[in-house]
């Protein structure tokens, strides 16, 4: 039997457990779906009974209570509901006379005019003239005529048969009412058992759940366990308050305004609230459509959606991030998904439940590697990171967007940091790639021109139709990526790179060794301290030293060396301290990027400098302050 590829076995292992999964899902919903609400209301009453065993009481006792006080509210509100339904039932004859009436005026408005309009088309359009009807041949007409009546022919067609059932008795309505309830009631009293057991047997359950995942996995099941009971928990307890207040302002304000059964649709956009983005829409249009069924006019319909959708824009734009954040941490996407999966699966209660079951995927997800894919596709963060977002952009040419984020980044930060958290660790996955064959020198050419036309771009505050022209004319054949920024930059400021009069120690020289490496991270920081009126100038000690520069010593005062390779340590020791004899006042540091493997150990390092610095953002302070102090 031929061996299956590691596709193929990806493949099965994969359909087969999830087809499993959905059957399973679909076929046991009786037993799951029980289990699925007791497991979110136990999030969602946990913390009550935390608190009440904070006060003093057992934890059996805390928890019945608990269990007690949700179960009358749910009781409570299920009465109201009942008796307001019961109410409209009674006027649904006077309700449907209005809503026909105004469906009657609408349809004047709106499709009156069409019909006239098809009318007239129809009137304008020649009509085909329809043939006549042949006309039947008359019958042979007997010679002789009985004046007797003919007599009545024989039916074999049987008599039709009439059934009248009988009315019910009150005992048949009864029964079927019972019949009807039975089952709700009966889960709502299976939900009730599991969420005391639950809540019982909370820290039981999660001794039982780590000791299936293995030891091995401790540590990520117990942080999953964590989050799920606590962050998530108090995320549901926090909706629920907001969507009970949320429906008793709805109720109260449409009492206000004068809509009979306030109570009921104030009830019913508290429980549509749940379900996400379509639930909301669900209640202002029920509320509407009823409002229109009670008041002859409009105005009941624009007051109860003015009242609707203010009360929804502050709840959702002011309360809600205050409460708990600006949204769940889902992609919206994702929850119009994840609602249609569980509403096909468990009908209304699926929906209901979408939103709570896909959260907990989420969390549990991005501690527990199975579930890992599944956290990232649900939630709205970014799939890659800010440095992989920029490779993937540069490696597409997507340089507009790259300006375009750069820009929106340094307005609450600084180049700095961009090149700490973007643009340094892009350029290390195209370095690494380019190490390992999997992008050509095309490629890598393509990324060089973007990081120019970005430097020059945040550098001189070009446009981007400004860049899009200059961007062709960038070649750097004869030089690496860091000379040639070096050499924008000098052909902009000077050979020097600035004014030779400048007052002693002000300033920063960031020196490199000639290659390809320390040429980028120096010019890089260059620039990043010039975006803080720093005097920064950078120098390659490969290139002979200018005889002009011998006497200027005097106005350095830090100097920051290119962090060394492991391989050319002893040549840089010797280059520091060639650089400390030349320059007896000027404070020496380097900079140890956290993506640099290459380099050296700090061991090496640290006896031939004064400081080592771990990222652009600490050399930017660390100039910053002994500028502030040297003033």
């Amino acid at each position: 039997m031929d061996k299956l590829s590691p596709r193929e076995r990806l493949g099965i292992g994969t359909v087969v457990p999830a087809t499993c999964l959905l059957l399973l899902l679909h076929f046991g919903q009786d037993v799951l779906r029980p289990i699925a609400i007791a497991g979110v209301l136990s999030l969602v009453i946990a913390p009550l009974a935390r608190k009440l065993t904070r006060t003093g009481m057992g934890r059996t006792i805390a928890t019945l209570v608990s269990v007690v006080m949700v179960a009358v509210c749910m009781v409570c509100m299920s009465a109201v509901l009942a008796i307001q339904l019961v109410d409209v039932g009674a006027g649904l004859p006077q309700y449907r006379a209005a809503i026909m009436s105004k469906v009657e005026s609408a349809r004047e408005v709106v499709v009156r005019p069409f019909e006239r309009f098809e009318a007239e088309l129809k009137g304008v359009a020649p009509q085909a003239t329809p043939a006549p009807a042949p006309v039947p041949a008359p019958r042979a007409r007997s010679s002789t005529r009985s004046a007797a009546p003919a007599a009545p022919v024989a039916s074999n067609e049987p008599l039709p048969v009439q059934i009248r059932q009988t009315p019910p008795s009150a005992g048949d309505l009864v029964s079927k009412l019972l019949a009807s309830l039975w089952g709700p009631i009966g889960e709502a009293g299976i939900v009730f058992i599991l969420l005391v057991f639950i809540l019982l047997e909370h820290e039981s359950l999660s001794d039982r759940f780590i000791r299936v995942i293995g030891v091995a996995e401790l540590g990520p099941t117990v942080q999953a366990l964590s989050d799920t009971a606590q962050g998530v928990s108090r995320y549901f307890m926090s909706q629920v308050i907001v969507n009970a207040t949320f429906g008793a302002i709805v109720g109260v304000g449409l009492w206000a305004i004068g809509i009979p059964h306030a109570a009921l649709w104030g009830s019913i956009s508290a429980l549509l609230r749940f379900v996400p983005y379509v639930g909301v829409l669900g209640a202002a249009a029920l509320i509407a459509i009823f409002s229109a069924a009670v008041d002859p006019g409009w105005s009941l319909v624009l007051s109860s959606l003015t009242l609707f959708i203010v009360l929804e824009l502050v709840v959702a734009h002011v309360v809600e991030p205050q409460v708990y954040g600006h949204s769940t941490g889902l992609a919206p996407l994702a929850v119009i998904v994840s609602a249609l999966f569980w509403g096909a699966m468990w009908g209304p209660v699926g929906l209901l439940l979408s939103t709570p079951l896909t959260l907990i995927i989420v969390v549990v997800g991005r501690h527990v590697r199975a579930l890992e894919p599944l956290s990232i596709l649900l939630t709205d963060a970014p799939g890659l990171n800010a440095g992989q977002r920029f490779y993937q952009r540069a490696l597409s040419d997507n340089t507009a967007a790259i300006i375009k984020d750069a820009r929106l980044y340094l307005r609450r930060s600084t180049f700095a940091k961009y090149c700490d958290q973007v643009l340094l660790p892009g350029l290390a996955l195209a370095g690494l790639d380019f190490q390992l064959g999997r992008i050509d020198a095309r490629q890598r050419g393509r990324i060089d021109k973007t990081v120019v036309g970005l430097a020059e771009t945040l550098a001189g505050g070009r446009t981007g139709k400004r860049f899009g022209r200059r961007r062709s004319t960038v070649s750097l054949a004869d030089a690496s990526l860091g000379s040639r920024l070096r050499q924008i930059r000098e052909s902009r400021l000077g050979p020097y790179q600035g004014r030779l009069d400048v007052p002693s120690q002000s300033v920063v020289l960031c020196a490199g060794f000639g290659s390809e490496r320390d040429e980028l991270l120096t010019e890089l920081l260059v620039r990043a301290l010039r975006q803080d009126d720093v005097d920064a100038r950078s120098v390659s000690l490969a290139e002979p030293p200018d005889p002009d520069m011998a006497d200027k010593a005097s106005l350095v005062g830090t100097v920051f060396l290119a962090y060394p390779r492991h391989d050319a340590v002893d040549a840089w020791r010797a280059t520091a301290a060639e650089m400390r004899a030349a320059l007896p006042h000027a404070a020496i540091a380097t900079v140890r990027l956290p993506l640099d493997e290459a380099g050296a150990s700090e061991e090496q390092v640290k006896d031939s400098v004064d400081l080592i610095l771990h990222s652009y953002s600490e050399a930017e302070a660390f100039v910053l302050q002994s500028a502030k102090a040297s003033a």
